[in-house]
């Protein structure tokens, strides 16, 4: 039990609070925490000491909510690597949102509540413990199924894929590239049909090419940008994330999970992830 509760706390999942997918979460929040509040009152409610109608408090806490769901989330997802995103990571993110949360609907009790006691210790745990109560039963139920459905419904996409190396299309007769660096010294010939996949590091860029049955890494100085466009990629190479480069005719098994795919090359040990904005190219060009 303890070992499987492990193993699932620490599988991939997608980070949604970035761009538009923040705003809209913002929303989500907004328009739940009024229907909870106001239809189900969850805690107890002292109408003597209410300033306005409690629709209206309940507008002011869910605003409260989603304000502090963008404060914190914009700024954290600028910095986030999505890739190395867990259960875990989103659990530990989830409670500092839920506590973060209550301490803001504590600061604006005086603007709803007419109550002497409102700025003590007893409304201050009070609100961090209400918000935290209502938030983990939702994120109990919600991050589970979402996991559970995204990665069935990957795993289910990826083995409909067929992912076998294109042995007549590696064999194909195919001029080599030259390609320029930002080290003129270091400028090379590449033979695209050997080409694996190419990985930027930093201000490098890795990249690995086969070349009679042997593996050699390639590493340059370049932008991952520069060198797609002096390939001249064809439509089977192709980015599946920010980072990677990949030559889909060398991918001989797919896998799905929570964040979408992963992708495993003939005669490489590397797993290439596919990241959730490349899925439909990826899922057009990969059985072209």
């Amino acid at each position: 039990m303890i070992s499987n509760l492990k193993d699932f706390v620490n599988q991939p999942y997608p980070f949604y609070y970035k761009g538009k997918q923040l705003f809209y979460f913002a929303l989500l929040i907004f328009m739940m925490s009024v229907f909870f509040n106001y239809f189900f009152e969850p805690f107890d409610n002292y109408v003597p000491e209410h300033k306005m109608d409690f629709f209206w408090i309940s507008v002011i806490h869910s605003v409260n909510a989603a304000l502090v769901v963008l404060l914190l989330f914009g700024p954290i997802g600028m910095k986030i690597n999505e890739d190395k995103w867990t259960v875990k990571k989103e659990m530990v993110l989830a409670t500092a949102l839920f506590v973060t949360i209550g301490i803001f609907q504590f600061l604006i009790r005086d603007l709803i509540y007419d109550n002497p006691y409102n700025w003590s210790w007893r409304y201050f745990f009070e609100e961090i413990r209400n918000t935290c109560l209502v938030g983990i039963l939702f994120f109990a139920i919600i991050v589970p199924i979402n996991f559970i459905r995204l990665k069935s419904q990957h795993a289910e996409l990826a083995s409909q894929f067929n992912a076998k190396p294109h042995p007549e299309m590696l064999t194909d007769s195919q001029e080599s590239v030259a390609i320029q660096t930002q080290q003129k010294s270091d400028d090379f010939s590449l033979d695209p049909k050997g080409f694996l996949f190419a990985k930027a590091d930093g201000n490098y860029l890795e990249i690995m090419v086969s070349q009679n049955g042997e593996i050699q890494k390639l590493l340059k100085r370049m932008t991952l940008k520069e060198f797609e466009t002096q390939l001249k990629a064809p439509d089977h190479i192709i980015r599946t994330h920010r980072s990677y480069l990949v030559n889909l005719h060398h991918v001989s098994d797919i896998r799905g999970n929570a964040q979408g795919y992963q992708l495993h090359l003939t005669h490489h040990p590397e797993t290439i992830p596919v990241s959730r904005g490349m899925i439909p190219l990826f899922e057009s060009r990969i059985n072209a």
